[in-house]
């Protein structure tokens, strides 16, 4: 079954100023994200704004990126959702639509058992066919429930389509833990992408980052490193990205990847998604013009 590899980008959603999907400019960024060396799409995820799209423009987005990116590289539909139909609905809607597979965040608001977390994810991975890849995905610091490495192998055992995890806390020993499921054949990737080279290092497949779609080439330079085994280097351009993510993130990354990719043409407009905040004209200046002090889209070795 297909796993995922090297920068995997969990793209942001495009709107229109009147709070529609922009599908031109969705089309826009997944020509950017392909054509500059990134590995694998990943849609409607966090940085998409997931929770705050209905479940009729999750569907939109889904199918507009795969048929779009048409086999160009994988394409994995994020369809965690508030709800377990909700998220069944999304998911069956992948298989349909032709992803290559996807990813499905815990739920989220309410506190589960470890027990409630493997029957939500068997309810799921038994919605799709059985050959259909399943990512699991953790982010405790916003969905609050957590997938510990107990819980993950108790999964993995009941759902074989399960074959692997995102996990999006900084916890390094966790990462390893990850990696032993399944005989450590167990795919494991990355939240915080400064984690990226360190985890590949030892084993681990890749990191989800939306940070790439801003700063593209650098991720492919990580990757391209990282296949060679020159971790030298590998260290070299991961320090660069670090630096350049540490701006990005200084105050709102979703609100700060639409700033930037607007402003080199890729997408339309800023727009959020509300309650989701816009960047401040100010914000914005002072992104861009610290962006381009650091010359950000050239690779320094």
């Amino acid at each position: 079954m297909q796993k995922l590899f090297g920068t995997v980008v969990p793209i942001v959603t495009p709107l229109t100023e009147e709070d529609k999907i922009d599908v031109e400019s969705l089309k826009h960024l997944v020509d950017h994200c392909i054509d500059n060396g990134l590995q694998c799409l990943y849609p409607c995820g966090t940085t998409g704004e997931m929770m705050y799209l209905t479940v009729e423009e999750r569907k939109l987005v889904t199918e507009t990126v795969v048929k779009y990116a048409n086999r160009r590289v994988p394409v994995f539909a994020q369809v965690g959702a508030w709800n377990l139909a909700d998220t069944i609905e999304l998911a069956k809607h992948a298989v349909a639509v032709g992803a290559d597979g996807i990813g499905v965040v815990t739920p989220v608001f309410y506190k589960l058992s470890d027990q409630g977390l493997v029957n939500f994810y068997e309810a799921v991975a038994k919605s799709v066919p059985v050959d259909f890849p399943v990512y699991l995905y953790s982010i405790p610091q916003n969905a609050v429930n957590d997938i510990n490495p107990a819980t993950a192998e108790a999964i993995a055992k009941k759902c074989p389509n399960v074959v692997g995890i995102k996990y999006s806390y900084p916890d390094f020993t966790r990462l390893q833990q990850l990696m032993l499921i399944r005989n450590q054949t167990f795919s494991v990737l990355v939240g915080p992408d400064h984690l990226f080279e360190a985890l590949c290092a030892v084993g681990g497949d890749g990191t989800v980052s939306g940070n790439a779609m801003c700063i593209p080439e650098h991720y492919a330079k990580i990757w391209e490193a990282v296949e060679a085994k020159d971790y030298e280097l590998a260290t070299k351009y991961q320090r660069r990205t670090n630096v350049l993510n540490a701006v990005m993130c200084s105050i709102n990354n979703i609100a700060a990847y639409k700033v930037i990719l607007k402003s080199e043409g890729v997408i339309a407009t800023t727009k959020m998604r509300r309650p989701m905040e816009n960047l401040t004209p100010e914000q914005e200046a002072d992104l861009l013009a610290a962006m381009k002090r650091l010359d950000y889209r050239k690779v320094i070795v």
